[in-house]
């Protein structure tokens, strides 16, 4: 492991270790965790996790990364979990061997590294395949997050246009009683509209509005 990956492994072993003890599991997506410590994209977060697996500071239980080791990578440390060793074929011994002594690269040297690059990006893939799995997840709450506020904002809406149109008729109801009032009352003096409008201002619950109607002549 170089020293680009061996800085990213620790950092985001640093992460984990910040936010949980030794033995739960890791509190977010490898993703977020990659996110949050800097590094570039995904794919270096599933390497990092992969460092750490290799090097038994990660375990998977129960389809979760669990952290076992706090302990920082040394440089130069060792794999715990060594990729299991290929079995080469008879057959292609001497020829590899004549290979190697002339210099020049064979096809199975070739097609050794392209399965071994393959396998590599498999893996890769798998990692990607779980953040996206997570990512799904997240977008689907945050949808139905806002399809219930929307919901929300409406009924609220409605309510409110009911309350208004109430208010509108609260208030034509009480015009027309004044009205009344005013050209059947055997009282010389008549209710004025700055009184009218005060009234109105404290059936809708206006303090100061209250304070004014109080202090109108009769």
């Amino acid at each position: 492991m170089n020293e680009e990956s061996l800085r990213r492994a620790n950092a985001f072993l640093g992460a984990v270790a910040e936010q949980i003890p030794v033995g739960e599991p890791l509190p977010m997506s490898p993703a977020e965790i990659g996110r949050k410590v800097g590094l570039p994209d995904p794919l270096s977060a599933a390497r990092a996790v992969r460092a750490l697996l290799a090097r038994k500071r990660l375990e998977v239980s129960d389809g979760a990364y669990r952290l076992i080791d706090s302990r920082p990578v040394d440089p130069g440390e060792p794999e715990a979990v060594p990729r299991v060793p290929r079995k080469r074929r008879r057959a292609t011994k001497g020829r590899r061997t004549r290979s190697s002594e002339s210099g020049r690269s064979t096809y199975s040297d070739v097609g050794r590294v392209a399965v071994e690059r393959l396998m590599d990006l498999s893996r890769d893939m798998g990692a990607l395949r779980g953040n996206l799995r997570t990512w799904r997840d997240e977008a689907r709450q945050a949808k139905e997050a806002k399809e219930d506020a929307e919901r929300r904002a409406q009924a609220l809406g409605a309510k409110v246009r009911d309350l208004e149109a109430k208010l509108e008729m609260a208030e034509a109801n009480l015009r027309t009683i004044l009205d009344a009032a005013r050209g059947t009352s055997g009282r010389t003096d008549t209710v004025g509209d700055a009184e009218m409008d005060a009234i109105l201002a404290v059936l809708r619950g206006d303090g100061e509005a209250e304070g004014e109607a109080e202090r109108s002549p009769e």
